[in-house]
């Protein structure tokens, strides 16, 4: 090489210097924010039938119906509870949704004479929380949902006269973190493609969780469907099958879920849980249970409707709701989604299972051309994982441990407000973070997005958020 041509490029060098020190840095990656418009979401499954859309139509209308605890035609709130109707946990983007973004609860607090306080957790800005205790006034293991509001003042709950819980001390009321350290919060899970969830077979939920056993054990993601092990299936104390609602999958099926809400966070006796959560005397108004069958021929001739109870209405809207429609693609979601499965993030989040193809709707025992051999986009593979220590909320249910949570489905995140079980951020990319902590099992696959060019990280982010 001549002293010329080393000169030269030595030249060269220092320009391409000043060109890197003097461009613009690389833009880190954000969060797109909340996808406009409700996306598909809150409508009937295609292919129903006219029978089924009538159900359909019968449970979202009582999914709106607002309770009173006498008086009305929607008696038994309370005597404890956290919320007056369905929709108002789950109208985000629209029936049956999540949390919205301006919180109802406020409201409801001091609705007809109530003297409830706001708890610190409860803001206008923030989600729908329920609280559960860790540990009851013994220290034993509690684990229970303890409604935030009670009757008491209501015109129409003469002669009650019980207390709130105490939730204090109080710590940051948007993330919901610190304060009582024996309180933890859950938000509402969105419903939207409930039922397809489901109808997916056990058998398929076990296959895709056997399916690439090499590529999970390498990154740390574990497994079994015989044995309350980490990663394995929740499954049902009564009859062993697979578990899958709820954000410790803790629920078996819609009607279950369905019944268990109706109690626990309205305070409404039902067929399944039949008995008042609080039998303080003179809070009691109503024979129990309070939804029930409905034994009467009421409405169009050949018509039963009527017959059925709310949480039988309830689960039929779930049931026959369908899953949010994914934003048309665009050249950085696709590259997004190739990012999403490179880096093992659909080693957790499944796209897609199938359900059975003898599912019948509830309407009828025949088959259901909408819910029978039916793709289930839900990017979930249901099953239960440790999250590690950052996440973990100290409360066992079924066999889904004290860190354990289900793979929560991503069809619809990109609309969706509040994330993580307890709603403490509404940026996506701070939910990502939070996966990573002592103990997770989501740890290696963190470090591969955190290696990722912010360009690609960015092409993440849009894919999800176009779900």
């Amino acid at each position: 090489m001549t002293a010329r041509q080393s000169i030269g490029l030595a030249i060269i060098g220092v320009f391409m210097a000043a060109a890197l020190m003097t461009g613009e840095p690389e833009k880190k990656p954000v969060d797109p924010g909340v996808r406009n418009g409700t996306g598909g979401a809150g409508g009937p499954l295609k292919g129903l039938t006219a029978d089924e859309l009538a159900f359909f139509q019968d449970g979202r209308s009582r999914f709106a119906e607002i309770e009173s605890v006498t008086g009305s035609q929607n008696n038994g709130l309370g005597p404890r509870f956290n919320s007056n109707q369905c929709l108002s946990c789950h109208s985000q983007p629209a029936d049956g949704g999540s949390s919205p973004e301006r919180n109802p609860l406020i409201q409801i607090a001091r609705l007809n004479g109530a003297r409830n306080m706001v708890p610190w957790f409860i803001t206008q800005n923030g989600p729908v929380r329920e609280a559960r205790f860790k540990h009851g006034s013994n220290q034993a293991p509690d684990g229970e949902v303890h409604a935030i509001f009670v009757i008491t003042g209501r015109s129409d709950a003469a002669g009650c006269n019980i207390s709130q819980p105490n939730f204090t001390p109080a710590g940051n009321p948007i993330t919901g973190q610190g304060g009582n350290p024996n309180i933890v919060f859950r938000i509402p899970t969105p419903m939207f493609g409930a039922g397809l969830i489901e109808a997916i077979p056990d058998s398929t939920i076990i296959a895709n969780m056997q399916a690439e056993t090499n590529q999970k054990t390498s990154l740390g993601i574990s497994g079994h469907p015989n044995a309350h092990l980490s990663g394995n299936v929740n499954v049902s104390g009564n009859d062993g099958t697979i578990t899958r609602f709820g954000w410790k999958a803790q629920n078996k099926s819609l009607l279950m879920f369905a019944a268990e809400a109706y109690n626990v966070e309205m305070g409404i006796t039902n067929t399944l849980f039949p008995q008042e959560r609080d039998e303080t005397e003179g809070c009691q108004y109503n024979a129990t249970p309070e939804d029930t069958l409905n034994f009467t021929t009421t409405g169009a001739a050949g018509s039963n409707r009527a017959v059925i109870s709310d949480i039988e209405a309830f689960a039929n809207f779930m049931r026959l709701l369908a899953p949010p429609t994914p934003a048309p693609d665009t050249p950085s979601t696709v590259n997004g989604r190739t990012v999403f499965l490179r880096i093992g993030c659909a080693q957790c989040h499944s796209p897609s299972m199938t359900t059975g193809n003898r599912i019948a709707s509830g309407s009828s025992t025949k088959p259901s051309a909408a819910l029978s051999n039916q793709a289930v986009n839900l990017f979930s593979d249901l099953l239960v994982h440790h999250m590690g220590q950052s996440l973990a909320d100290g409360i066992a249910q079924g066999s889904a441990g004290p860190d354990e949570f289900r793979t929560a489905p991503l069809w619809g995140i990109g609309q969706r407000v509040f994330f993580l079980h307890d709603g403490r951020t509404s940026n996506l990319l701070e939910a990502i973070d939070a996966h990573q902590s002592k103990g997770s099992e989501a740890n290696t696959v963190i470090e591969h997005f955190r290696k990722l060019k912010a360009e690609e990280q960015q092409n993440l982010l849009n894919f999800l958020r176009s779900l």
